[in-house]
Protein backbone atom coordinates (compact mmCIF):
# COMPACT_ATOMS: atom_id res chain seq x y z
CA UNK A 1 0.00 0.00 0.00
CA UNK A 2 0.78 3.34 -0.56
CA UNK A 3 -0.81 6.92 -0.28
CA UNK A 4 -2.03 9.15 -3.14
CA UNK A 5 -2.74 12.96 -2.26
CA UNK A 6 -5.92 13.63 -3.75
CA UNK A 7 -7.28 17.25 -4.54
CA UNK A 8 -11.07 17.79 -5.47
CA UNK A 9 -12.10 21.26 -7.37
CA UNK A 10 -15.20 22.09 -5.83
CA UNK A 11 -16.96 21.03 -2.08
CA UNK A 12 -20.59 21.20 -2.43
CA UNK A 13 -23.12 18.55 -3.10
CA UNK A 14 -20.67 16.37 -5.95
CA UNK A 15 -17.43 17.60 -3.73
CA UNK A 16 -18.61 15.94 -0.26
CA UNK A 17 -19.57 12.83 -1.78
CA UNK A 18 -15.94 12.46 -3.51
CA UNK A 19 -14.25 13.23 -0.35
CA UNK A 20 -16.71 10.98 1.33
CA UNK A 21 -15.79 7.75 -1.20
CA UNK A 22 -12.14 9.25 -1.07
CA UNK A 23 -12.08 8.27 2.59
CA UNK A 24 -13.71 5.15 2.76
CA UNK A 25 -12.33 3.67 -0.13
CA UNK A 26 -8.97 2.34 1.06
CA UNK A 27 -11.21 -0.11 3.91
CA UNK A 28 -14.16 -0.75 1.85
CA UNK A 29 -11.94 -2.20 -1.13
CA UNK A 30 -8.83 -2.83 0.71
CA UNK A 31 -7.26 -0.95 -2.53
CA UNK A 32 -3.19 -0.76 -2.80
CA UNK A 33 -3.54 2.98 -2.85
CA UNK A 34 -4.91 4.53 0.07
CA UNK A 35 -6.02 8.30 -0.38
CA UNK A 36 -5.06 11.37 1.43
CA UNK A 37 -7.40 14.43 1.59
CA UNK A 38 -4.70 17.11 0.80
CA UNK A 39 -6.50 20.00 -0.71
CA UNK A 40 -9.96 21.60 -1.57
CA UNK A 41 -11.20 24.42 -3.73
CA UNK A 42 -14.07 26.32 -3.58
CA UNK A 43 -15.04 30.19 -4.56
CA UNK A 44 -14.46 31.87 -1.35
CA UNK A 45 -11.45 31.73 1.15
CA UNK A 46 -14.32 31.07 3.84
CA UNK A 47 -16.41 28.13 2.27
CA UNK A 48 -12.94 26.23 1.17
CA UNK A 49 -12.12 26.31 4.95
CA UNK A 50 -15.36 25.45 5.74
CA UNK A 51 -15.19 22.15 3.52
CA UNK A 52 -11.58 21.75 4.66
CA UNK A 53 -12.39 21.03 8.40
CA UNK A 54 -15.66 19.04 7.80
CA UNK A 55 -14.45 16.74 5.18
CA UNK A 56 -10.73 16.45 7.02
CA UNK A 57 -8.48 17.99 4.43
CA UNK A 58 -4.95 19.61 4.88
CA UNK A 59 -5.21 22.66 3.12
CA UNK A 60 -8.21 24.90 1.63
CA UNK A 61 -7.77 27.40 -1.38
CA UNK A 62 -10.20 29.29 -3.26
CA UNK A 63 -7.60 29.44 -6.33
CA UNK A 64 -7.45 26.14 -8.43
CA UNK A 65 -4.59 26.57 -9.87
CA UNK A 66 -2.80 26.39 -6.53
CA UNK A 67 -4.07 22.79 -6.16
CA UNK A 68 -3.25 21.63 -9.24
CA UNK A 69 -0.04 22.80 -8.93
CA UNK A 70 0.45 21.76 -5.52
CA UNK A 71 3.30 19.69 -5.48
CA UNK A 72 1.44 16.97 -2.55
CA UNK A 73 -1.58 16.66 -5.08
CA UNK A 74 -0.91 13.27 -7.26
CA UNK A 75 -4.51 13.03 -8.04
CA UNK A 76 -7.37 15.80 -8.88
CA UNK A 77 -11.05 15.26 -9.14
CA UNK A 78 -13.08 17.74 -10.99
CA UNK A 79 -16.10 18.95 -9.19
CA UNK A 80 -16.96 22.14 -9.91
CA UNK A 81 -19.48 23.78 -12.77
CA UNK A 82 -18.91 22.68 -16.28
CA UNK A 83 -17.87 25.95 -17.96
CA UNK A 84 -14.67 25.28 -15.62
CA UNK A 85 -13.82 21.77 -16.30
CA UNK A 86 -11.70 22.18 -19.54
CA UNK A 87 -9.89 24.59 -18.05
CA UNK A 88 -8.71 22.86 -14.80
CA UNK A 89 -8.32 19.67 -17.35
CA UNK A 90 -5.95 21.14 -19.82
CA UNK A 91 -3.76 22.40 -16.27
CA UNK A 92 -3.80 19.06 -14.69
CA UNK A 93 -2.47 17.42 -17.78
CA UNK A 94 -0.22 19.81 -18.34
CA UNK A 95 1.70 18.54 -15.09
CA UNK A 96 0.70 15.11 -16.07
CA UNK A 97 -1.51 14.06 -13.23
CA UNK A 98 -4.68 11.86 -13.57
CA UNK A 99 -8.05 13.66 -13.62
CA UNK A 100 -12.09 12.50 -12.88
CA UNK A 101 -14.39 15.00 -14.29
CA UNK A 102 -17.94 14.94 -13.00
CA UNK A 103 -20.74 14.88 -16.12
CA UNK A 104 -20.42 16.38 -18.54
CA UNK A 105 -17.59 16.01 -19.40
CA UNK A 106 -17.40 19.48 -20.99
CA UNK A 107 -19.69 22.66 -21.79
CA UNK A 108 -19.61 21.73 -24.94
CA UNK A 109 -18.44 18.56 -27.27
CA UNK A 110 -16.12 21.28 -28.27
CA UNK A 111 -14.50 21.52 -25.23
CA UNK A 112 -14.66 18.05 -24.62
CA UNK A 113 -12.96 17.20 -27.61
CA UNK A 114 -9.92 19.58 -26.61
CA UNK A 115 -10.14 17.84 -23.24
CA UNK A 116 -9.50 14.20 -24.41
CA UNK A 117 -6.92 15.62 -26.64
CA UNK A 118 -5.16 17.29 -23.65
CA UNK A 119 -5.16 13.53 -21.50
CA UNK A 120 -4.31 11.63 -24.69
CA UNK A 121 -1.43 14.26 -25.35
CA UNK A 122 -0.13 13.77 -21.84
CA UNK A 123 -0.55 9.60 -21.81
CA UNK A 124 -2.49 10.57 -18.08
CA UNK A 125 -5.63 8.58 -16.77
CA UNK A 126 -9.15 10.18 -17.06
CA UNK A 127 -12.19 8.96 -16.20
CA UNK A 128 -15.39 10.68 -16.23
CA UNK A 129 -18.30 10.45 -13.69
CA UNK A 130 -21.26 8.88 -14.27
CA UNK A 131 -22.07 6.80 -10.76
CA UNK A 132 -25.22 5.49 -11.82
CA UNK A 133 -23.66 2.97 -14.34
CA UNK A 134 -21.73 1.12 -11.02
CA UNK A 135 -24.22 -0.05 -8.85
CA UNK A 136 -24.43 -4.03 -9.07
CA UNK A 137 -27.58 -4.27 -11.15
CA UNK A 138 -26.87 -2.32 -13.69
CA UNK A 139 -23.23 -3.75 -13.94
CA UNK A 140 -24.75 -7.59 -13.76
CA UNK A 141 -27.39 -5.96 -16.29
CA UNK A 142 -24.39 -4.95 -18.29
CA UNK A 143 -22.45 -8.43 -18.14
CA UNK A 144 -25.93 -10.39 -18.82
CA UNK A 145 -26.01 -8.40 -22.58
CA UNK A 146 -22.85 -8.51 -23.05
CA UNK A 147 -22.58 -12.51 -22.00
CA UNK A 148 -25.62 -12.96 -25.10
CA UNK A 149 -27.79 -14.42 -21.78
CA UNK A 150 -30.83 -12.37 -23.39
CA UNK A 151 -29.95 -13.52 -27.30
CA UNK A 152 -29.79 -10.82 -29.83
CA UNK A 153 -30.67 -7.62 -28.73
CA UNK A 154 -34.03 -6.45 -30.27
CA UNK A 155 -34.91 -2.68 -28.27
CA UNK A 156 -33.83 -0.60 -25.97
CA UNK A 157 -35.57 1.98 -23.62
CA UNK A 158 -34.26 4.26 -21.38
CA UNK A 159 -35.49 7.29 -18.95
CA UNK A 160 -34.29 9.62 -16.46
CA UNK A 161 -37.35 11.32 -14.55
CA UNK A 162 -37.43 13.56 -11.62
CA UNK A 163 -40.06 15.90 -10.66
CA UNK A 164 -38.03 18.71 -8.60
CA UNK A 165 -39.63 21.49 -11.39
CA UNK A 166 -43.29 19.62 -12.14
CA UNK A 167 -45.17 22.31 -9.98
CA UNK A 168 -45.46 25.49 -12.23
CA UNK A 169 -45.36 27.72 -9.68
CA UNK A 170 -41.90 26.84 -8.36
CA UNK A 171 -39.69 29.82 -8.81
CA UNK A 172 -36.59 30.59 -11.14
CA UNK A 173 -33.49 29.58 -9.84
CA UNK A 174 -29.95 28.80 -11.43
CA UNK A 175 -31.47 25.24 -13.10
CA UNK A 176 -34.29 27.00 -15.46
CA UNK A 177 -31.13 29.65 -16.87
CA UNK A 178 -28.75 28.63 -19.83
CA UNK A 179 -29.00 25.40 -22.11
CA UNK A 180 -26.21 23.80 -19.38
CA UNK A 181 -28.65 23.39 -16.84
CA UNK A 182 -31.22 22.04 -18.69
CA UNK A 183 -32.58 18.66 -18.44
CA UNK A 184 -30.28 18.41 -21.96
CA UNK A 185 -27.27 19.36 -19.98
CA UNK A 186 -27.94 17.71 -16.16
CA UNK A 187 -30.03 15.36 -16.49
CA UNK A 188 -29.67 13.16 -19.90
CA UNK A 189 -26.20 12.84 -19.92
CA UNK A 190 -26.69 9.65 -17.40
CA UNK A 191 -29.44 7.94 -19.65
CA UNK A 192 -27.16 8.63 -22.99
CA UNK A 193 -24.03 6.85 -21.03
CA UNK A 194 -25.97 4.00 -19.70
CA UNK A 195 -27.63 3.43 -22.83
CA UNK A 196 -23.45 3.49 -24.92
CA UNK A 197 -22.63 1.15 -21.93
CA UNK A 198 -25.62 -1.24 -22.69
CA UNK A 199 -26.00 -1.15 -26.36
CA UNK A 200 -22.78 0.79 -27.74
CA UNK A 201 -22.40 3.45 -29.95
CA UNK A 202 -25.26 5.23 -30.80
CA UNK A 203 -25.27 5.96 -35.12
CA UNK A 204 -28.55 8.36 -35.97
CA UNK A 205 -31.56 9.48 -33.55
CA UNK A 206 -34.08 11.65 -33.70
CA UNK A 207 -35.44 14.54 -31.04
CA UNK A 208 -37.65 16.74 -29.41
CA UNK A 209 -36.56 18.99 -26.91
CA UNK A 210 -39.39 20.94 -24.95
CA UNK A 211 -39.55 23.45 -22.44
CA UNK A 212 -43.20 23.08 -20.40
CA UNK A 213 -43.31 26.01 -18.33
CA UNK A 214 -41.96 29.02 -20.32
CA UNK A 215 -42.01 31.58 -17.13
CA UNK A 216 -41.65 31.28 -13.43
CA UNK A 217 -41.76 33.02 -10.39
CA UNK A 218 -39.37 35.52 -9.50
CA UNK A 219 -38.93 38.29 -7.12
CA UNK A 220 -39.84 41.32 -9.54
CA UNK A 221 -42.22 38.75 -11.18
CA UNK A 222 -42.40 36.30 -14.00
CA UNK A 223 -39.10 34.68 -15.16
CA UNK A 224 -38.38 33.58 -18.82
CA UNK A 225 -37.10 30.17 -18.10
CA UNK A 226 -34.14 29.83 -20.82
CA UNK A 227 -33.70 26.22 -21.11
CA UNK A 228 -35.56 23.16 -21.80
CA UNK A 229 -37.55 20.91 -19.00
CA UNK A 230 -37.95 17.53 -21.18
CA UNK A 231 -37.23 15.52 -24.33
CA UNK A 232 -37.55 12.26 -26.21
CA UNK A 233 -35.44 10.66 -28.35
CA UNK A 234 -35.56 8.25 -31.09
CA UNK A 235 -32.07 6.09 -31.39
CA UNK A 236 -30.72 3.94 -33.99
CA UNK A 237 -27.42 1.94 -32.69
CA UNK A 238 -24.97 1.04 -34.50
CA UNK A 239 -25.21 -2.83 -34.23
CA UNK A 240 -28.85 -2.03 -35.48
CA UNK A 241 -30.83 -1.72 -32.41
CA UNK A 242 -33.82 0.21 -32.40
CA UNK A 243 -34.20 2.33 -29.09
CA UNK A 244 -35.90 5.31 -27.51
CA UNK A 245 -34.46 7.87 -24.73
CA UNK A 246 -37.26 10.00 -22.39
CA UNK A 247 -36.11 12.73 -19.69
CA UNK A 248 -37.88 15.23 -17.75
CA UNK A 249 -37.40 17.15 -14.63
CA UNK A 250 -41.43 17.76 -14.73
CA UNK A 251 -42.38 14.01 -14.30
CA UNK A 252 -44.70 14.57 -11.24
CA UNK A 253 -44.07 11.23 -8.68
CA UNK A 254 -40.44 10.05 -10.78
CA UNK A 255 -37.84 11.14 -7.69
CA UNK A 256 -34.51 8.84 -9.09
CA UNK A 257 -36.52 7.91 -12.69
CA UNK A 258 -33.20 6.41 -14.00
CA UNK A 259 -34.27 3.22 -15.77
CA UNK A 260 -33.93 0.79 -18.31
CA UNK A 261 -35.46 -1.88 -20.62
CA UNK A 262 -33.79 -4.28 -22.77
CA UNK A 263 -35.63 -6.54 -25.61
CA UNK A 264 -33.90 -10.23 -26.42
CA UNK A 265 -34.45 -12.76 -28.37
CA UNK A 266 -33.51 -15.32 -25.49
CA UNK A 267 -34.77 -12.88 -22.83
CA UNK A 268 -35.43 -9.36 -21.39
CA UNK A 269 -34.47 -7.11 -18.45
CA UNK A 270 -35.72 -3.91 -16.36
CA UNK A 271 -33.93 -1.77 -14.03
CA UNK A 272 -35.37 0.80 -11.95
CA UNK A 273 -32.86 3.66 -9.99
CA UNK A 274 -35.51 3.94 -7.36
CA UNK A 275 -34.94 0.23 -6.74
CA UNK A 276 -31.71 0.31 -7.27
CA UNK A 277 -30.90 -3.00 -5.64
CA UNK A 278 -32.92 -4.97 -7.43
CA UNK A 279 -32.89 -6.26 -11.52
CA UNK A 280 -36.00 -7.91 -12.71
CA UNK A 281 -34.70 -10.64 -15.48
CA UNK A 282 -37.26 -13.29 -18.02
CA UNK A 283 -35.78 -15.83 -19.57
CA UNK A 284 -38.17 -17.00 -22.51
CA UNK A 285 -37.32 -21.07 -21.96
CA UNK A 286 -39.01 -23.62 -20.48
CA UNK A 287 -43.33 -23.74 -20.16
CA UNK A 288 -45.06 -20.73 -21.06
CA UNK A 289 -47.26 -21.19 -17.96
CA UNK A 290 -44.31 -21.04 -15.69
CA UNK A 291 -42.23 -17.42 -17.37
CA UNK A 292 -42.07 -14.34 -16.17
CA UNK A 293 -40.05 -11.60 -14.81
CA UNK A 294 -38.10 -12.61 -11.22
CA UNK A 295 -36.44 -10.21 -9.17
CA UNK A 296 -33.23 -10.64 -8.63
CA UNK A 297 -32.06 -9.02 -5.33
CA UNK A 298 -28.08 -7.76 -5.23
CA UNK A 299 -26.08 -9.87 -3.54
CA UNK A 300 -22.17 -10.54 -3.11
CA UNK A 301 -22.63 -13.01 -6.09
CA UNK A 302 -23.21 -9.54 -8.42
CA UNK A 303 -20.05 -6.92 -8.88
CA UNK A 304 -18.60 -4.72 -5.96
CA UNK A 305 -21.49 -5.84 -3.61
CA UNK A 306 -19.49 -7.62 -0.90
CA UNK A 307 -17.13 -4.87 0.05
CA UNK A 308 -19.93 -3.10 1.43
CA UNK A 309 -22.28 -5.95 2.66
CA UNK A 310 -21.74 -10.06 2.91
CA UNK A 311 -26.05 -9.97 3.33
CA UNK A 312 -28.08 -10.49 -0.27
CA UNK A 313 -30.60 -8.00 -0.12
CA UNK A 314 -28.92 -5.72 2.28
CA UNK A 315 -28.42 -3.30 -0.25
CA UNK A 316 -26.43 -0.59 -1.22
CA UNK A 317 -26.80 3.27 -1.61
CA UNK A 318 -25.63 6.25 -3.61
CA UNK A 319 -22.75 7.00 -1.67
CA UNK A 320 -21.82 2.97 -2.73
CA UNK A 321 -21.72 4.18 -6.27
CA UNK A 322 -19.34 6.98 -5.91
CA UNK A 323 -16.93 4.66 -3.58
CA UNK A 324 -16.72 2.07 -6.02
CA UNK A 325 -16.10 5.08 -8.83
CA UNK A 326 -13.57 6.07 -6.03
CA UNK A 327 -11.92 2.32 -6.48
CA UNK A 328 -12.02 2.29 -10.53
CA UNK A 329 -10.18 5.39 -10.56
CA UNK A 330 -7.75 4.87 -8.13
CA UNK A 331 -7.39 0.94 -10.01
CA UNK A 332 -6.86 3.46 -12.92
CA UNK A 333 -4.02 5.01 -12.06
CA UNK A 334 -2.71 1.77 -10.04
CA UNK A 335 -2.25 -0.10 -13.31
CA UNK A 336 -1.83 2.71 -15.86
CA UNK A 337 -5.15 1.87 -17.06
CA UNK A 338 -7.92 3.47 -18.21
CA UNK A 339 -11.08 2.38 -16.86
CA UNK A 340 -14.87 3.24 -18.62
CA UNK A 341 -15.96 5.71 -19.03
CA UNK A 342 -12.95 7.33 -20.12
CA UNK A 343 -12.85 11.33 -21.36
CA UNK A 344 -13.14 9.99 -24.60
CA UNK A 345 -16.91 8.04 -23.83
CA UNK A 346 -17.46 11.17 -21.71
CA UNK A 347 -16.80 13.26 -25.52
CA UNK A 348 -19.47 10.87 -26.98
CA UNK A 349 -22.12 11.64 -24.90
CA UNK A 350 -21.86 15.40 -25.32
CA UNK A 351 -21.85 14.63 -29.06
CA UNK A 352 -25.36 12.78 -28.57
CA UNK A 353 -26.35 15.93 -26.24
CA UNK A 354 -25.45 18.04 -29.50
CA UNK A 355 -26.90 16.28 -32.24
CA UNK A 356 -30.20 15.72 -30.21
CA UNK A 357 -30.54 19.42 -30.29
CA UNK A 358 -29.37 19.17 -33.91
CA UNK A 359 -32.22 17.18 -34.49
CA UNK A 360 -35.21 18.85 -32.23
CA UNK A 361 -33.77 22.30 -33.85
CA UNK A 362 -34.17 21.12 -37.50
CA UNK A 363 -36.73 19.04 -37.02
CA UNK A 364 -35.22 15.62 -38.45
CA UNK A 365 -32.82 12.30 -37.78
CA UNK A 366 -29.01 13.01 -37.42
CA UNK A 367 -26.24 10.75 -37.94
CA UNK A 368 -23.69 10.72 -35.14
Amino acid sequence: MRDIGIGIIGGGYMGKAHAVAMSAVGPVFETVLRPKLVMVCATSDASAERYRAAYGFARATSDWRKLVADPEVEAIIIASPQSTHREIAEAAFARGLPVFCEKPLGENAADSAVMVMAAEAANAINMTGFNYVRTPATQEAIRLVRSGALGRITWFRGEHTEDFLSDPDAPANWRTEGRASGTMGDLAPHPINCALALMGPIKSLMAQIETIHDTRPGPDGPVQVSNDDHAQLMLRFANGVMGQLYVSRTATGRKMGYGYEIHGTKGAIRFDQEDQNALHVYYADGPEAGRGFTKILTGPAHPNYAAFCQGPGHGTGYQDQIIIEARDFLHAIETNTNIFPTFRDGMEVNRVVEAAWTSSDQRQWVDL
